[in-house]
């Protein structure tokens, strides 16, 4: 199967390295990934939204593994990316940055109640077991599989990536999106370019998105100078409209037929500039802007309710 037939499949990204890729890539479908070592011992990367598709997840990795999975990571604490812990064994070890296990338990299941169209099922909040504040290397029987937190707010304040040197697969979370706009409303505008330059810098072979399909060779090195070119847009919006005195939504409306707006998710947009304003105004960095405060203006710039096809 392929990202055009519109169903969830696995990609082998390496050997014992396999993503599993759930198209449409919008609001509460995400991606996942597994990392196999030659016994069989099994890392997950993140989870997903609801219990079916949890399900049909861990499925896929009981066919490529052995046993229960010795630990999964999240990669950040949004609920797209956390809500299936719950539905792992208790011997699997769930890993996240300090800051994830803080907002998992914060923010709830609260996400359910902002988009509630999916049939979410029997979900249970489980927060990362273990927590580190810059980075921990899990050591397979056969290759150490890296997690790096970026080093300050980006797409939330606690990304991870998950990266293998000796294979040069990277898995990055919300730190890319491939084919929709990236969302900087609980990170930062700044930080997100710098976590951009820091996979740059790794030069992975292949990477994993948190949203979208796969990429590898030339395609990832697009990818993120396009994720750069479209942060450092809202940042020209942003410094213009704020200085002209316009609210967030009115410099999306303004400026709604942008060189991004054929990219999925364009309501995002409103959000990124309410963290840019943020910014603009001199507030700390770590300064909580929330989804549910935001929604009504996105959905007003969307034009109507925000579709969710998890």
């Amino acid at each position: 199967m392929t990202w055009d037939d519109g169903n969830p499949y696995v990609e082998q990204l390496a050997a014992g390295v396999h993503a599993y890729v759930q198209p449409d890539g919008g609001w509460m479908v995400n991606n996942c990934g597994v990392v196999v070592d030659d016994r069989g011992t099994a890392v997950l990367v993140d989870t997903t939204s609801t219990e079916k598709r949890n399900r049909a997840v861990l499925a896929e990795i009981a066919k490529v593994s052995v046993g229960a999975p010795r630990a999964l990571v999240n990669t950040h604490h949004h609920p797209d990316h956390t809500y299936g812990n719950g539905f792992l064994p208790p011997e699997t070890t769930i890993i996240g940055h300090d800051k994830c296990r803080e907002m998992v338990l914060h923010a709830g299941l609260e996400a359910t109640k902002v988009i509630t169209a999916p049939d979410y099922g029997d979900l249970t909040l489980r927060p990362p077991d273990v927590t580190f504040p810059d980075r921990m290397t899990l050591h397979l029987s056969d290759f150490p599989v890296e997690l790096l937190h970026v080093g300050g707010p980006a797409h939330t304040t606690n990304d991870v990536l998950v990266w293998l040197p000796e294979q040069r697969v990277l898995f990055s979370g919300d730190l890319a999106f491939n084919g929709g706009q990236p969302f900087v409303l609980e990170g930062s505008i700044a930080g997100f370019r710098r976590a951009v330059a820091q996979m740059q810098a790794l030069a992975p072979s292949v990477l994993a998105p948190g949203h979208g399909p796969v990429c590898r060779g030339e395609d990832v090195e697009r990818l993120l100078a396009d994720m750069d070119a479209y942060l450092a847009y809202v940042e020209e919006v942003a410094a213009a409209s704020y200085a002209a005195g316009l609210t967030p939504l009115e410099a999306a409306q303004k400026h709604r037929d942008n060189p991004y707006s054929g990219w999925a998710e364009t309501e995002r947009f409103v959000g990124n500039l309410h963290r840019a304003y943020s910014e603009l105004a001199g507030n700390p960095v770590d300064t909580k802007l929330t989804v549910p405060s935001v929604w009504p203006d996105m959905v007003t710039f969307h034009g109507g309710p925000i579709a969710c096809h998890a």
